[in-house]
């Protein structure tokens, strides 16, 4: 896939997926409406949206550069994409998208979105085990399962992978 092909690819596959799942659907349960909350939990909550959409922008733009693709499963990428987040932990961007709606429910001290959290967690964890790895393990073969050893899928190593 050109790059170019590839970076448009991901920004509709942004708009779409992360846009709606972390965008739209807070908004859409909470209008964005602000309820007190103790200040460590809103503190905290806004510390996870800081450090998660950054590391999702990047991943996103990992797939294009270094894996010549998109993350959508419709136009997946040339090459295994393992670095930066993904030399630490398997999944940086669904931890990513997981961490921005539980710091908007934090922040904005909307328990609905922890339970939206929680269903979202669920719903992704089965993707990848029931899709995503499987697909991966056909497609890259032992390269992904050197990978898989090595790097946990869903707690970051303190220190990267230099596979």
């Amino acid at each position: 896939m050109r790059l170019h092909r590839a970076a448009l690819g991901s920004a509709l596959f942004f708009a779409l997926a992360p846009g709606v799942v972390v965008g739209l659907v807070p908004w859409w349960l909470t209008r964005w409406e602000w309820r007190p909350a103790p200040m460590p939990l809103s503190l905290l909550g806004g510390l996870l949206l800081v450090v998660a959409l950054p590391v999702l922008v990047s991943a996103f733009v990992r797939f294009v550069r270094d894996g010549l693709g998109t993350p959508a499963p419709v136009a997946p990428t040339e090459r295994l994409v393992v670095t930066g987040a993904y030399r630490y932990v398997r999944n940086p961007m669904y931890l990513a998208v997981l961490s921005a709606i539980v710091g908007q429910g934090l922040l904005l001290g909307q328990s609905v979105l922890l339970a939206y959290a929680g269903l979202v967690a669920v719903l992704v964890v089965s993707f990848v085990r029931l899709y995503e790895e499987p697909v991966l393990r056909r497609q890259f073969g032992e390269e992904y399962e050197a990978y898989r050893r090595a790097v946990p899928g869903w707690v970051p190593h303190l220190r990267p992978w230099k596979g």
